[in-house]
C-alpha cells in the first residue's frame, strides 16, 4: 500500500497561509535504503525512476533536487512471490550493481546468534561507537577523481563489443542497454582509482562486470527451463570476446 507521495513527498495545506506547501518525503537525503523494494506497487516504483536518474522530484510542475551524492540502496526477497511486484526492465537499469547475498558461512552464522542473544541496544550503540568517516563534499572529490581515470580507445570498444555481446547472445532474451557500457565504464574507473592508478585495464572490468550486468539482461523462456544461470551465461559469452592487449 506504499504510494508514491509516500516517498517524494506531497503538496499540504498551510491553514495559516491559506497556501499549499510541499512536504519533503524521505527521498531527500543521501542515502536511501528501499527495504524490500518488491513489495513496493509499480505506481512507486515509477516514482523513483526520476529521482534515481535526474536526481530530482517534479511535483506540480515543480522540480525538487535532491541533495548530493544520492545513493539509493535497495534489497528485495527472491523466496516470496505472494504480494511482490517484479520491478520494472527501466528501474533495474538504473541500479548500477546487483549483489547477491547468500547464507552466511558456518563462523559468521555462529557470531550472528551469540550477538543477537546478548540484546544489545544497537541505539546506544549508534550513538556512542560509530563514528563518520567521510562527508559529502569527500565522497563528491571522490567521484570526480575517479572520473579523471583515463579508458583507452581499445578498452572503451572492449566494454562496447561486451555490451554489445548481450543484445545477439542466444540466451538472452533482453540485453544490457548503453547505460549498462556507461556503468561498466564509471565501474572499471573507479576499480582503478581505487588501485591507485590512473588508467583503467581489461581486468577492472573483469572485476566489477557481473555485478554490472546481472540485472539488465533476462534469460529467454528455454534459457530458464533448462536451469540456466544468468551469470554462468555472462561467463560464457565474456571467454568469446577477445581482450585488448596492451
Amino acid at each position: 500500500d506504499l504510494m508514491p507521495s509516500d516517498i517524494t513527498g506531497a503538496p499540504v495545506f498551510d491553514m495559516q497561509t491559506s497556501e499549499f506547501r510541499f512536504r519533503a518525503g524521505p527521498v531527500f537525503t543521501q542515502l536511501l535504503l528501499a527495504d524490500e523494494i518488491n513489495r513496493s506497487p509499480s505506481k512507486t516504483h515509477a516514482a523513483l525512476l526520476e529521482i534515481m536518474q535526474e536526481y530530482r522530484v517534479t511535483i506540480d510542475g515543480t522540480s525538487h533536487p535532491v541533495p548530493k551524492p544520492f545513493l539509493v540502496l535497495a534489497t528485495q526477497n527472491p523466496l516470496e512471490s505472494e504480494g511482490t511486484y517484479n520491478l520494472p526492465e527501466a528501474q533495474l537499469d538504473r541500479f548500477m550493481f546487483k549483489l547477491m547475498v547468500d547464507y552466511p558461512s558456518a563462523i559468521e552464522e555462529a557470531e550472528i546468534l551469540k550477538m543477537h542473544s546478548k540484546q544489545i541496544d544497537f541505539g546506544h550503540r549508534l550513538e556512542t561507537e560509530i563514528q563518520p568517516i567521510t562527508n559529502p563534499e569527500i565522497v563528491q572529490k571522490v567521484i570526480a577523481t575517479c572520473s579523471n581515470v583515463r579508458v583507452e580507445d581499445r578498452l572503451v570498444e572492449y566494454i562496447n563489443s561486451l555490451i554489445r555481446a548481450t543484445r545477439s547472445w542466444p540466451a538472452f532474451h533482453i540485453g544490457a542497454s548503453p547505460r549498462a557500457g556507461i556503468a561498466l565504464m564509471q565501474s572499471a574507473r573507479t576499480i582503478a582509482a581505487f588501485a591507485g592508478r590512473d588508467f583503467a585495464v581489461p581486468d577492472d572490468v573483469m572485476e566489477i562486470i557481473l555485478p554490472v550486468l546481472r540485472h539488465r539482461v533476462s534469460l529467454t523462456a528455454e534459457a530458464e527451463i533448462e536451469g540456466r544461470s544468468v551469470d554462468d551465461e555472462l561467463r560464457a559469452m565474456i571467454r568469446g570476446i577477445e581482450v585488448p592487449r596492451n
